[in-house]
């Protein structure tokens, strides 16, 4: 990742919007903030939530509540808890995410 042109900045991430995205099962809030080429999010997931697809985009995500399930489409699976993190480049390894109690992350994508 090369961050260019890209001053000094702080977000009060109570002040972004959220936006709702359904899974498969339950949903996910995202608030986004894009910089450049860069996009940065919190995401809750609620609880019971299952994504809809199995996602290609590359991603550095840092748990910050709950317990994330992340399942590769080659059959290996992990699990996130707060403090824990994953990266993954783009088109590396397809993933979907899951929890059972529901989950609130950092990604940078």
């Amino acid at each position: 990742m090369n961050i260019t042109d890209l001053p000094f900045g702080v977000t009060d991430w109570s002040e972004v919007e959220k936006t709702e995205h359904a899974g498969e099962q339950g949903s996910a809030y995202w608030q986004t903030r894009t910089f450049g080429d860069i996009r940065v999010r919190m995401v809750e997931y609620s609880p019971g939530y299952l994504a809809d697809h199995w996602c290609a985009k590359g991603h550095i995500l840092l748990c910050l509540e709950g317990e994330l399930h992340t399942e590769l489409k080659d059959g290996r699976s992990f699990v996130l808890h707060p403090g824990s993190s994953y990266q993954v480049a783009d088109n590396a390894e397809l993933h979907r995410s899951s929890t059972e109690q529901g989950a609130k992350l950092f990604v940078v994508d």
